[in-house]
């Protein structure tokens, strides 16, 4: 063994000797740490410093367009299902979630510090942007070095469509800074039309160079550029319905571009819809599989494995979300395909079990029957002893909501009831029905749909849980007649808010829209009359209080609080505040409209 370390240590001094006249040498990087002036040189190269900006977007508070489930403690907190809570979907009143109760009701005001999901994650774009720097020194032929490229300027692109859709106008930043870059750190704000003009540059790049399939096997792997489609006609279309309503320049150009990204997806993607047969079951049964890996309708996923990311959404989901809204329960339709407002099929909700009697099997798919406990196991593992609704306040077993209705959809026993921080609940990112919903709600924004174009899209959806065919001009349900839309638009945003349910869209869908007065409403419960009462609680413990709603009493989830009547102020609250630290270290900032 002396003999090698010898001959060892003789080789590495004949090596210095023969660089001792070389100044070259003395410049050479050290070998324990990597050097950007030493790194962009492979694929692989790329691929690992890509693969660092996955990394950064799993903190969805920084960086909400992966979103899945924050990782550790945050996981109650910040995630996808929780995003239903600035909305009329949920109902939550945990203290943890006073956020989500602030927003939604209108009464947030201007933040000292960036909140949730707000006026950060910039270190995500410098990232990208040191990237961008560099790509092109690796030595890789160029439509290799473009699809790492076009990956990283879809990452961009969709974060600065996040930041705009909050904030209107945001500063746009295609370098790396420095401290000393003084006219972008200190400079003003760039207006929005541009700021989205170059966000469409980076996504049509990243749709024209990123491969089909990076061969990693889509478990959940990289972003592809089916992927990126998606993401581009979710883009567009908010940019689009936004322009149209809000007011801004061709809104229908990126109207076309969101129904041509979905419509490409749709005609030519590898993707469909996950169906057995089974319309009573097979809507919920995707968002309960622990393993996505290989379903058809699943573009990207987040995976969790215990001992290496893991989470605890399942835990804190059902009691911190509130439960559905009454308003959610009933936009659901009849089996006739109609509205409760028009339906003779409607049997009202004076006996809970029959608000889902000839309803879309969606429903029943979504919010818990008293009868399919044993199914899911809603809540207890001792299922059959559980008693449901359960409404905060009653003490017979099972898990309490505030609203009633106890929210299934992405209820997975197994993973509820594991211990603290172990979860491997998956979270889906991008599925295929989103497409054929942004291709449909653009097209008849467009004023262009056919019934040929609702078929391949909207009634696939609904021939999944066997429901009638949507047509082209469907009866306008008198609950919507003074939105200010077609009664076929009517239709399809309906659609987008049921399939889409507790995926993070509905907030966001009412601001694009302009239909802030929705959420002016108040939250209401289930049906809270005499017999209500007797039925569900005869021993009188729900805490839970109650007002009438067109002389018939509900419970009304925030009386009493803080957010008891809900504000919405049409003149800043499509847009957030710029937080005062923000402003504070740039004036040049500004702050949003009606925030001053």
């Amino acid at each position: 063994m002396k003999k090698y370390i010898l001959k060892f240590i003789i080789l590495i001094f004949a090596t210095l000797l023969s660089f001792s006249c070389n100044n070259e040498f003395l410049e050479r990087y050290p070998l324990d740490e990597i050097s950007n002036d030493s790194f962009w040189n492979t694929e692989n190269d790329l691929k690992v410093y890509n693969n660092s900006l996955y990394d950064l977007a799993r903190n969805d508070d920084n960086v909400p367009i992966l979103m899945g489930f924050d990782d550790g403690f945050d996981s109650h907190r910040y995630g996808i299902w929780n995003l239903s809570g600035f909305s009329d979907d949920t109902a939550p009143r945990h203290s943890r979630h006073n956020n989500y109760q602030r927003v939604r009701a209108g009464k947030h005001n201007v933040p000292n510090n960036p909140f949730w999901y707000g006026y950060k994650g910039w270190n995500f774009v410098r990232a990208i942007n040191v990237g961008m720097d560099n790509y092109d020194r690796a030595t890789v032929s160029e439509e290799v070095r473009n699809q790492y490229v076009g990956e990283a300027r879809l990452f961009r692109g969709w974060f600065y469509a996040d930041k705009v859709s909050k904030f209107g106008n945001v500063q746009w930043v295609d370098t790396e800074l420095n401290i000393d870059d003084d006219e972008v750190l200190y400079g003003e704000r760039d207006e929005r039309e541009f700021v989205m003009g170059k966000v469409l540059e980076d996504l049509n790049f990243a749709v024209t160079h990123m491969p089909d399939d990076w061969g990693d096997g889509n478990a959940p792997g990289r972003l592809n550029r089916w992927a990126a489609l998606l993401v581009k006609s979710r883009v567009c279309l908010f940019e689009g319905t936004w322009r149209k309503y809000h007011g801004g320049t061709d809104p229908d150009m990126w109207l076309q571009e969101a129904a041509s990204a979905a419509e490409e997806l749709i005609d030519n993607g590898p993707y469909s819809l996950y169906s057995t047969g089974d319309p009573n079951f097979d809507y919920n049964a995707i968002h309960r599989m622990t393993d996505l890996s290989g379903n058809p309708e699943v573009l990207y996923w987040r995976r969790y494995e215990l001992g290496i990311f893991t989470n605890h959404a399942q835990s804190y989901h059902r009691g911190y979300n509130g439960g559905a809204t009454k308003s959610l329960v009933e936009d659901y339709l009849c089996t006739d395909g109609l509205p409760i407002t028009l339906s003779p099929l409607y049997k009202g909700d004076a006996v809970y079990t029959e608000i889902f009697e000839n309803r879309d099997p969606r429903l029943r798919q979504t919010v818990l029957h008293p009868d399919d406990q044993a199914i899911y196991r809603y809540g207890n593992i001792d299922a059959d002893k559980a008693m449901y609704p359960k409404i905060q306040g009653m003490t017979t077993p099972g898990q309490s909501v505030y609203t009633g209705y106890h929210i299934i959809k992405v209820y997975d026993v197994n993973a509820a009831h594991a211990t603290y921080n172990t979860s491997s609940t998956p979270a889906i990112i991008l599925r295929f029905a989103e497409a054929l919903l942004n291709f449909a709600e653009a097209k008849a924004e467009l004023g262009t749909i056919s019934q040929g174009d609702l078929d391949k899209s909207i009634n696939l959806l609904r021939a999944r849980v066997g429901m009638p065919n949507m047509p082209l001009n469907p009866q306008m349900d008198p609950k919507y007649a003074n939105d200010g839309v077609s009664s076929l638009i009517v239709e399809i945003r309906r659609e987008r808010r049921l399939e889409l349910f507790m995926e993070g869209f509905r907030y966001d869908d009412i601001r694009r829209w302009k239909q802030g007065k929705k959420l002016t409403q108040k939250d209401y419960g289930v049906r809270w009359d005499e017999a209500s009462r007797n039925a569900i609680d005869p021993n009188g413990e729900v805490t839970v209080q109650f007002s009438e709603v067109d002389g018939v009493e509900y419970l009304d989830i925030y009386k009493g609080t803080d957010y008891e009547t809900p504000e919405f102020d049409e003149g800043k609250h499509y847009l957030w505040p710029i937080p005062i630290s923000e402003i504070s270290q740039n004036p040049n900032l500004g702050q949003n409209p009606g925030w001053e």
